[in-house]
């Protein structure tokens, strides 16, 4: 199904009523919409609350932009919370790199930045209620055991020997276990439920495990950390937060977040659950995002061919770009994957619009234009950006020896190819008319150089007698030319759905998804740019200025390539 085909309207309780759509409506804004109407809640307070243990990824994008757009929409507010339940596994360079990634993308937390670790000690003081309440126990038994104990989706799990722990002696643990009596895994804080609950996130959770693990926010403050669907709800509650909107992961989640909440008689947000965001050639998983890191299949968390944040930045998209992407995915509890070419078309829609044009050759052939005057040097004026007037011209110096693309010129052309062939008259753009009068070639047959003649009379790109020309080719003058590396990323892995055939994502990965060029030759209007800067190369795509770039060597990233006409006659001709 598309990603737009359709969406899906809830009830109250954000439960999905399959089929039905809503038309241009966003199905969480009519939930909000009679919440507001019903006095259910007066205002609309959102959040997004990311486990800083790894960066964020395209598909945090559309949970961060859903709740913070949510919010705008009703004059909200949108708070930034880190869940920070896990020390193991959290490092200060994810909540830095977290905070980057969101500012980037244009949502503003403005005070509101806050951590689950803030209410260690709220939590602990609820953990004891229930406790005293009966409705939590300390348990001995291994984390092994309580995976054996816990039961299948089709079978009920059995109860801890544990389980029926008098209340103080349930009291007395815990604390020893705040303490730091006891070694990590030893012991654990569980949730009285039920065992045979057919939710299994209701068969006596986990809410506390021992870790004596220095934490980044509190430090060693705690040697006990509560986990994740523990602390996460009554973090909402504490923050004020009216719509807890997240993916459908968590719709399973929400019957426990319920039960913590009433058990202790404490304010409730409501969840509303939409449906994650699935792009064909990515995995989203962070379990395989850090293997690719740590395996060395790829050069880091940002490197550009990776679905996170950070490399997409570095690759040269724009938040606009995403931001209209999400956008045009929608917001639905339908299922969807939704193909690479949507993400980068909106890309292409952004950067044609704010990109400037240089002239770059990344695969050069020298062509001498032997009629025109040694030494020479011309300026000739060229078009910043033909979609925005006010981005203005600057001037490209024009030499008696050129660069052009090697595939610019065949010494044979199959039909439909316009451009240069022996005796053929192409337009140098903003330059002149050549025609190619000679082919050098070097002893294994490949030609290195061509010789050509120029016409004084068609300066500009136009002649005077009105003859036309069937191609227009970029070019870069040799003597002025800067020379670049140019890293030409392709798709990571080859195949829509990684692992689907094997089992294994690897097994997809694409051994060409990036070709490094070390000596392309780019107009002299691209030095000194700085690192983030995305240009077009005309005829070639979008690339962005490296951080790996130096004042004497720039290094570019392909950004999305441009639409190649003549590739898809080629492709055409091979169907």
């Amino acid at each position: 199904m598309s990603s737009t085909a359709q969406d899906i309207q809830t009830n109250d309780a954000g439960t999905a009523a399959p089929g039905e759509t809503t038309g241009s409506a966003n199905f969480i804004h009519t939930i909000i919409d009679e919440h507001l109407k019903n006095g259910r809640f007066d205002h609309v307070h959102t959040r997004f609350p990311p486990e800083p243990n790894g960066y964020l990824h395209i598909g945090h994008a559309k949970a961060i932009l859903i709740n913070y757009l949510t919010a705008q929409k009703y004059g909200g507010k949108f708070n930034l919370r880190f869940d920070d339940t896990n020390p193991v596994k959290e490092e200060q360079e994810y909540i830095d790199g977290i905070k980057r990634d969101i500012a980037w993308l244009g949502a503003d937390w403005e005070d509101r930045l806050f951590h689950a670790s803030d209410y260690f000690g709220q939590l602990y003081e609820w953990a004891k209620e229930l406790i005293r309440k009966g409705l939590a126990y300390v348990d001995d038994l291994s984390a092994d055991e309580i995976r054996a104990y816990r039961g299948t989706l089709t079978e009920p799990g059995q109860n801890s020997p544990y389980r029926d722990r008098a209340v103080e002696e349930n009291l007395d643990l815990f604390e020893r276990m705040k303490n730091g009596e006891f070694p990590d895994g030893s012991r654990v804080l569980r949730a009285k439920i039920d065992m045979a609950a057919p939710n299994m996130n209701l068969r006596d959770p986990v809410m506390y495990r021992i870790l004596h693990a220095e934490h980044p926010h509190t430090g060693t403050e705690w040697c006990i950390y509560p986990m994740y669907d523990w602390a996460h709800g009554q973090s909402d509650s504490i923050e004020g937060v009216t719509h807890s909107l997240c993916s459908l992961e968590f719709e399973d989640h929400r019957p426990l977040y319920e039960w913590f909440i009433q058990q202790l008689g404490i304010y409730a947000p409501q969840q509303i659950e939409f449906s994650r965001l699935n792009i064909t050639h990515f995995v989203m998983s962070k379990r395989k995002l850090i293997q690719l890191v740590n395996e060395g299949h790829v050069r880091g968390w940002d490197d550009p061919r990776m679905p996170t944040l950070s490399a997409m930045r570095r690759r040269g998209y724009t938040p606009e770009a995403i931001r209209a992407f999400i956008e045009a995915v929608g917001v639905s509890k339908a299922h969807n994957v939704v193909d690479m070419e949507l993400l980068e078309y909106h890309v292409r829609q952004d950067l044609n619009l704010r990109a400037r044009r240089v002239m770059g050759v990344l695969d050069p052939l020298r062509v001498v234009i032997e009629n025109y005057p040694d030494g020479q040097v011309e300026t000739m004026e060229a078009i910043n950006n033909p979609e925005d007037e006010s981005a203005g011209v600057r001037q490209v110096p024009f030499s008696k020896v050129v660069y052009i693309e090697r595939e610019d010129f065949m010494e044979d052309p199959p039909k439909k190819f316009f451009r240069l062939a022996p005796g053929r008259e192409v337009r140098l753009r903003y330059a002149y008319f050549i025609t190619c009068t000679g082919v050098i070639k070097d002893e294994h047959g490949e030609i290195v150089e061509l010789r050509c003649t120029y016409d004084p009379a068609t300066r500009g790109g136009d002649a005077p007698d009105g003859r036309k020309v069937k191609a227009t080719l970029h070019w870069v003058a040799a003597d002025q030319a800067i020379d670049c590396e140019v890293r030409l990323y392709d798709r990571l892995f080859s195949v829509p759905e990684p692992g689907a055939e094997t089992g294994n994502f690897l097994d997809d990965l694409n051994p060409d998804s990036l070709d490094v060029i070390t000596h392309a030759k780019l107009e002299p209007s691209v030095r000194g740019l700085e690192p983030g800067t995305t240009v077009q190369f005309e005829r070639k795509g979008y690339f962005c200025v490296d951080p790996d770039s130096t004042a004497d060597h720039l290094v570019w990233n392909r950004t999305v390539t441009l639409r190649d006409t003549w590739a898809k006659i080629q492709q055409k001709m091979q169907d």
